[in-house]
């Protein structure tokens, strides 16, 4: 049913007869573009096919143009017309009963339609959040959450097979700080005027943490604490806030198939292994008693030390360490969700990955910081964090589902503004109710007496010569799309385009909605209405839930 793969395969074949009868001469076809014009007066599908095959057949693209669709055989019943626009783009007109089809394909899959097989089984990993267990999810961790979760899903949809990551980041000075820090708040709440550390973790967090120490009747260490008493401090501090970073992500909708504990790398050798494969390839030298990677051989700015003169590890020898775990593995695509401020990391890990020899399996995405707004001015709610607006504050205020859809309205790259009244609204600024309300109101059209007798047994072609308004049309048009919207979301690494989708198509059921009786006395035309939007129910739901957003039957 999807229309750019149709055309597509026509094109090509169209493209192997013209080869064939002597009119076209290429080794062999290009890469080429079928895109949604924005103009209706342009068709339905435009394709580029003659203007990228122009050098290689070494005619004008207008005349390749011609001889593709002369050699064009599509079925009666797709096309009412195809043109030659501008310097050589075809342009497809998809006849209007042919779009109604649709209706009956959703109707067969249910809530499988959209699904895809194109990923084949292939193993996908999906590392995100990641965030060191020092401290609570903050807003921009709830949005890398709500990205990497749907991308998950996205990629289970077109046939991938999906592993959720969480790396715990369980090595190194942030523990032993992390542990200094909580010494701190034990020693202040038995009454000591002690001088909090400069570089500690000030967020009111860890005088709860405190507390819940002493009430667990954990013993305080003396005066006189040693490094390792810290580092036991450290290490319980942060296996509790793990522990609430895994309630909030639960509360959020997500959940991890694998936590990674960083901690087993150096147990099960695999630094030391990441060291000796670098080494091999001739990418480790030593230098003023350090360890350092050639990273500015692929690209990076400089070389990198991933072992100081101390014989300490640094992050980056981790991370190396980790990923050359991941590809051991055997995924056939890595994908690393990262906030915006890691962008400095991604040429020397990219660099890494070239080395070792997996970089055509590494996707790293970079997640843009979120702006709490209220009524559209700055706001601040600091009284959990210390210095940034947890997750778990967002969600008290505005629920799962609205947190999760407005994080994913952007691109993955780009700012976002998240206004907490927006979140909360019932109108249709608010997107997330704007599309569950579209839902909503089409499950409170079916809870009619009439209308499971209008319906009957199933869809019928014979139905669809009577929707000739123009909104009818358009939603049969959408609906179409979704199998693309979802393919292109998941092979883009782009989920954004889903809620999108998702708002556009809402809308064009409002306005239809309001326009139209959907039950009416003319019976047959009632049925033909009612199995169309009952086709737009279904994928608003299958939409929803790829979002991991409810659709509610009333509101």
């Amino acid at each position: 049913m999807q229309v750019k793969e149709i055309m597509r395969r026509l094109l090509t074949e169209a493209a192997d007869r013209a080869k064939a009868a002597g009119a076209l001469d290429f080794s062999e076809l290009p890469p080429f573009e079928l895109e949604t014009p924005k103009l209706p007066e342009h068709g339905d599908v435009a394709a580029n096919l003659a203007l990228v095959l122009a050098s290689r057949a070494k005619k004008p693209p207008r005349e390749i143009a011609r001889n593709l669709v002369d050699h064009l055989e599509a079925p009666a019943e797709l096309l009412s017309k195809v043109e030659i626009a501008g310097p050589g783009f075809i342009n497809f007109f998809i006849r209007d009963a042919w779009w109604f089809q649709v209706i009956e394909e959703i109707h067969r899959q249910g809530a499988a339609y959209g699904r895809a097989d194109w990923g084949a089984g292939r193993r996908v990993q999906v590392e995100f959040v990641s965030a060191n267990p020092t401290g609570p999810l903050h807003i921009g961790h709830g949005r890398g959450a709500a990205l990497g979760d749907v991308l998950a899903n996205l990629l289970a949809a077109v046939g991938y097979r999906v592993e959720r990551e969480y790396y715990i980041n369980d090595v190194g000075n942030q523990i032993q700080t992390l542990g200094r820090s909580l010494y701190v708040r034990l020693r202040q709440l038995l009454g000591e005027d002690l001088e909090f550390p400069e570089d500690g973790y000030r967020g009111e967090y860890l005088i709860d943490l405190a507390r819940q120490y002493r009430q667990a009747g954990h013993p305080v260490p003396g005066p006189e604490a040693e490094e390792e008493d810290l580092l036991a401090l450290g290490r319980w501090a942060a296996d509790a806030i793990l522990a609430c970073i895994r309630q909030d992500l639960d509360d959020f909708g997500v959940h991890f198939d694998t936590w990674f504990s960083e901690t087993s790398l150096y147990e099960q050798g695999w630094v030391e292994r990441a060291f000796a494969a670098l080494k091999e390839a001739g990418y480790l030298y030593e230098k003023d008693g350090a360890l350092w990677f050639a990273a500015s051989r692929f690209g990076d700015d400089k070389d990198r030390v991933v072992r100081r003169r101390t014989g300490a590890t640094t992050y980056f020898a981790s991370d190396i360490a980790y990923h050359l775990h991941k590809a051991a593995r055997g995924f056939d695509l890595m994908v690393d969700l990262w906030g915006a401020d890691h962008h400095g990391y991604v040429p020397r890990l990219t660099a890494a990955a070239q080395a070792l020899g997996f970089s055509d399996r590494l996707r790293i995405l970079l997640v843009q910081l979120v702006s709490l707004l209220r009524h559209g001015e700055p706001v601040a709610m600091t009284t959990r964090g210390g210095t940034f607006v947890t997750l778990r504050e967002v969600l008290e205020e505005v629920g799962k589902d609205a947190a999760r859809f407005l994080f994913l309205t952007r691109r993955a790259d780009a700012h976002l503004d998240f206004d907490l009244e927006v979140a909360k609204q019932q109108n249709a600024e608010n997107p997330v109710y704007y599309v569950q309300y579209a839902h909503a109101r089409l499950a409170s059209v079916f809870r009619q007496p009439e209308a499971p007798e209008l319906l009957g047994p199933g869809p019928e072609a014979s139905l669809w010569p009577l929707l000739k308004e123009p909104e009818e049309l358009e939603l049969a048009k959408k609906l179409a799309a979704f199998p693309e919207t979802v393919a292109a979301a998941a092979r883009l690494l782009e989920p954004h385009r889903l809620t999108y989708y998702l708002t556009e198509l809402a809308g064009q059921l409002h306005s239809y909605y309001y326009k139209h009786r959907f039950i009416s006395e003319d019976r047959e035309l009632s049925r033909a209405r009612l199995w169309l939007v009952a086709a737009v129910k279904t994928v608003l739901a299958r939409g929803l839930g790829l979002l991991g957003v409810t659709a509610p039957e009333s509101m």
